[in-house]
């Protein structure tokens, strides 16, 4: 007679999710409300944004899920794209439509004055930060100092704009933009510098991330849309490969036995080596089509600095993206 183990069976765990997800976030959400929102329709332990949207802003928020995380800091380094309005008349503490005014203007800038103040703020340009703003001052977040009563100057910083164009305006009291620039760059603070350029006062009241690296508008999902899939069980068709952040990274293919070497952590002087890594710079190590980590190429050596685990492959990428 046969007998049941009273050992209880232990239960399989779904394999936990990872890549990114691109996320159209809607207003009035702040990015990490957004973030979390992401984990819990995934199932995730652990998410993070690459680059933070304001609470009004709208638009791609690149979002890391698991051992994509690992990767945030290269997506961070890419170019974004803005669509944003400024009314013109008005400045705000906040420097957007959500603060108080603190000056008006009766001045209204003309269409020709705004394309010749426009080539001043592209290239690199020196800004100072909103006071409220996620930025740093004297160890705290500068917009818990504001929002305490406390006077904030973040530091000046220098960014890059590569492109900055006026596409409309509406009416008088306000002008649509493009801009495409580099990590760090503040919508807000360029345009009340531009209106003071103009002898007017100014904040934005629209604000679109467009773009944020190879993470595109039309790639984004919205909340919405996000549930219903997770509804159906189908969310993990909307996550982007785990490498998808490291596009334009030259790939290093290892052996099985010095991709065990780099998973280790450990330095890897690979056998064979492309003549396009004699430059030194950041590499993804590959072995069989995976990704196995990311780190620095110097002296014919790997180092890794992100080691990845359970990579479920990379994206069909040409070495000659470099």
């Amino acid at each position: 007679m046969s007998t049941v183990s009273s050992t209880p069976r232990r239960r399989l765990m779904p394999p936990e999710p990872a890549g990114w997800l691109v996320l159209d976030k809607p207003a009035g959400m702040s990015s990490a409300r957004a973030v979390a929102q992401v984990k819990r329709l995934l199932g995730a332990s652990k998410a993070g944004h690459a680059g933070t949207l304001d609470p009004l802003a709208t638009g791609v928020l690149p979002i890391a899920v698991g051992e994509a995380t690992k990767t945030m800091q290269w997506a961070m380094e890419g170019t974004k794209a803005y669509r944003f309005r400024v009314r013109w008349g008005e400045a705000r503490d906040t420097l957007d439509a959500g603060g108080k005014v603190t000056a008006c203007s009766s001045t209204r800038p003309s269409s020709g004055a705004i394309r010749r103040a426009l080539p001043a703020f592209t290239g690199t340009i020196t800004q100072i930060p909103p006071a409220y703003s996620a930025v740093h001052v004297q160890g705290r977040r500068a917009y818990a100092l504001a929002r305490a009563g406390t006077a904030v100057e973040p530091a000046p910083r220098r960014v890059q704009v590569h492109e900055l164009a006026l596409v409309d305006m509406p009416d008088a009291d306000h002008a649509d933009f493009h801009m495409a620039c580099g990590k760090g760059t503040y919508v807000r603070s360029l345009a009340r510098d531009l209106a003071k350029v103009l002898a007017t006062e100014g904040h934005v009241v629209m604000l679109r991330r467009t773009r944020s690296g190879r993470f595109a508008e039309e790639d984004a999902v919205t909340v919405a849309e996000l549930a219903a899939i997770a509804d159906k069980g189908g969310v993990g068709a909307e996550l982007l490969p785990l490498d998808a952040a490291l596009a334009g990274i030259p790939v290093l293919e290892l052996t099985e036995r010095e991709a065990a070497r780099a998973r280790q952590g450990r330095r890897v002087c690979p056998e064979q080596v492309p003549c396009k890594f004699i430059r030194e710079g950041a590499v993804v190590a590959s072995c069989d089509g995976r990704a196995v980590a990311v780190g620095q190429w110097s002296n014919r050596e790997f180092s890794p600095r992100r080691v990845f685990r359970n990579d479920p492959g990379m994206r069909n990428r040409s070495e000659g993206n470099s």
